[in-house]
């Protein structure tokens, strides 16, 4: 009887993990995007913005339907490509940018 209290109570503990594991993964991601459009990602790495929003509405679907390890998953993509698509913009704008120069007044 004592194990059996034991395992349940783990069991509960372990299946309240998983909200708030996703929770801060989509967080994670949403920040990422923010990042991604503030660098001007959008115009700038048009593949990769699409993909990582596209990975963040799947990611709240996903833990719509109490899948929260596919919700984790998709959440974990949205995170990487947004980081990709604003790596890409700020290079981008880097290049374009002549250094050591100050604008005019």
């Amino acid at each position: 009887m004592k194990q059996l209290t034991v395992l349940v109570a783990v069991a509960g503990a372990l299946a309240g993990c998983g909200p708030v594991r996703t929770t801060a993964n989509l967080l994670d991601a949403e920040v990422q995007i923010q990042a991604a459009r503030t660098a001007g990602a959008e115009k700038e790495a048009p593949y990769e913005w699409t993909l990582a929003n596209l990975y963040l509405y799947k990611a709240r679907e996903e833990v719509g339907y109490s899948d929260y390890q596919a919700g984790v998953d998709f959440a974990v993509k949205a995170s990487k490509y947004a980081n990709e698509a604003r790596e890409k913009a700020m290079s981008v704008g880097s290049e374009s940018s002549p250094s050591g120069s100050r604008p005019t007044p």
